[in-house]
């Protein structure tokens, strides 16, 4: 059976003030480096980690390196795992981009959110795309008895969590909630791929604000 845990970074500046981080190298606030060895603890004692893959992004590759140490596995990072790029919208505050542009807003737009894109940036599906092939590049290259950790983003986590658990993009991310530092556990057996856990944080010793 392959393991596999997808989690997100942890807190990080524009987390806290509520901006649209992209492709923005914004670090781990102190909040975010303790929710990082908390993971990096609890995945150490729970699991036998083969490999650490992770988002080029820094606060990808801040977390990483706190995991990296707990399980002692240099981590790779790969631009896939990227979180979705907002173009001119990054840095602006969240709320008000989504509230400003309804077609970007999967509330008032819907489906035709999916592929709206911000200019110079990617819509949700060019998104789902750019994931979902580096995700099933993975299943196919790792080993039946294989654990691996990914450390990415909620983007990209929401779009992957809900495709093994058979969910449509708008659904997907309209209910997937992923916390900072949260833990999703994935196994893959005989060919089938089963969602076990999801967005847990019971084990942050510094949970999510």
């Amino acid at each position: 059976m392959t393991t596999v845990l997808l989690t997100r970074h942890g807190e990080t500046t524009w987390n806290r003030s509520g901006r649209l981080q992209g492709w923005a190298p914004t670090p781990l606030t102190d909040r975010g480096h303790e929710q990082a060895r908390s993971l990096a603890t609890h995945v150490a004692a729970d699991y036998d980690v083969d490999r650490v893959l992770a988002s080029d992004l820094r606060r990808a590759r801040q977390t990483a390196s706190h995991l990296a140490e707990g399980v002692d596995c240099d981590p790779t990072v790969e631009s896939a795992w990227r979180e979705r790029d907002f173009g001119r919208y990054q840095g602006l505050p969240k709320a008000t981009v989504f509230e400003d542009h309804d077609r970007l807003s999967i509330p008032r737009a819907g489906r035709d959110a999916v592929d709206a894109r911000p200019e110079s940036g990617e819509s949700l599906r060019d998104l789902d795309d750019r994931v979902r092939s580096r995700w099933e590049s993975l299943l196919a290259e790792s080993a039946p008895d294989e654990t691996v950790v990914v450390v990415c983003h909620g983007g990209p986590l929401s779009l992957l969590v809900g495709a093994v658990d058979d969910r449509d993009i708008v659904t997907a991310v309209a209910d997937g909630e992923q916390d900072n530092c949260a833990l999703n556990e994935v196994r893959v057996a005989h060919g089938t791929t089963t969602l076990v856990a999801e967005n847990r944080t019971d084990f942050l010793e510094t949970p999510p604000a």
